[in-house]
């Protein structure tokens, strides 16, 4: 990623947590407070975007999960094996700073996300997101995101659908 404005790499003990302000608390307070112990324990992988070597722009988080084959779309389902769940990768968190707002950013680590969720070894069928709000889930419907008939503000992308380098 020579030339590019940002660095994207897997959280570490380096990288300024204390300086990060999106315009959501909750997502602050979880990269200064919890996202290390999330880690630790296993339960789910963040990743952040470099402004320099240690000011971070965005964050997300990737963990398994599973869809319900009976939440799918019909037209979805039918072409999956009768089991009752689906593997996915959960995005559970997209958080970019105030300072870097406007520049793509959000729909470069979602790209990001969505590229190490394809390439991975571990078998899964989608990525999901529970989005906050209809405005994000807007967001994500934007980049190809399709919602759950009956839970609207969860969505998915089919793995087989991204092309990854």
């Amino acid at each position: 990623m020579s030339g590019a404005p940002f660095r994207l790499v897997p959280l570490d003990a380096a990288h300024d947590r204390a300086g990060f302000n999106s315009n959501s608390e909750p997502l602050n307070r979880y990269l200064r407070e919890q996202v290390t112990q999330d880690i630790r324990r296993r339960v789910a992988a963040c990743f952040v975007a470099l402004a320099d070597e240690q000011c971070i722009a965005g964050y997300y988080t990737l963990a398994s999960a599973s869809l319900l084959l009976s939440d799918l779309p019909a037209s979805t389902g039918k072409k999956l094996p009768r089991y009752p769940t689906v593997p996915a990768v959960r995005m559970g968190r997209l958080a970019i700073d105030q300072a870097f707002k406007g520049q793509g950013l959000g729909g470069a680590l979602l790209a990001d996300a969505l590229d190490r969720a394809a390439r991975s070894e571990i078998a899964a069928f989608a990525l999901m997101v529970d989005a906050k709000d209809e405005t994000a889930a807007a967001f994500y419907q934007h980049h190809g995101f399709i919602a759950l008939p009956d839970l609207p503000l969860t969505l998915f992308l089919p793995l087989a659908t991204v092309q990854h380098s």
